[in-house]
């Protein structure tokens, strides 16, 4: 079976909308009506929505050593984990106007965990939560071109306070298999590359 949605973005009519709120993110009120798989209109929809801008984000992969750069930092969305707000997860960051994501990519690896790639593959595009957020994410690979053992790395005006770790590609399989990889787009890079790791290996041996 080849999947192709039956509708498109000319199928939602949006009949109002309003900032509700402006901070360091902001929530966006939309009322909007779309079409059902019968065909007809639905009713009037009101839903908040939450708006942070689209994200680049990288796992950073060291072809000759078989490792991989990840980076551990503090995360407020995990503050009520009974185990540890801190994540261990991928450099990531949101695409300012008029960026590239090519761009973002080489940006954050530099500024997050001292690194820098000299490839870069798309793994995936998605939305975390599309139920409520409007945020979509574009997951790469890239090929180390250098990257430092450890450290702690990160912009000091934007709080950031980011710790390295390089990873076998072994020991990142085990966490991914343990459930301790507790992110996405963490998980969907970690699974992508098992899938692909071998065939991976072999392509980038020959650029």
């Amino acid at each position: 079976m080849t999947y192709s949605p039956q509708y498109t973005q000319a199928d939602v009519e949006l009949l109002d909308q309003q900032w509700v709120f402006r901070g360091y993110f902001g929530v966006r009120r939309v009322t909007l009506r779309h079409r059902k798989f019968d065909g007809d209109w639905s009713d009037s929809i009101t839903r908040e929505l939450f708006e942070r801008g689209d994200a680049v984000a990288v796992l950073p992969y060291d072809l000759e050593r078989d490792e991989l750069v990840l980076i551990e930092q503090f995360r407020p969305g995990a503050l009520t984990d009974a185990s540890t707000p801190w994540m261990l997860e991928l450099i990531a960051g949101v695409v300012e106007p008029d960026e590239t994501d090519v761009e973002v990519a080489h940006r954050e690896a530099l500024e997050e965990a001292g690194c820098t790639l000299d490839a870069l593959e798309l793994i995936a595009t998605f939305y975390p939560s599309a139920g409520a957020c409007t945020e979509q994410i574009r997951c790469f690979i890239g090929r180390v071109k250098n990257a430092p053992e450890a450290g702690v790395f990160g912009l000091e005006e934007e709080h950031e306070d980011i710790k390295v770790h390089r990873l076998s590609c072994a020991q990142a399989f085990a966490l991914l298999n343990e459930n301790k990889i507790n992110n996405g787009h963490t998980l969907i890079a970690l699974q992508w590359l098992a899938l692909n790791h071998e065939a991976l290996r072999s392509r980038w041996a020959s650029v």
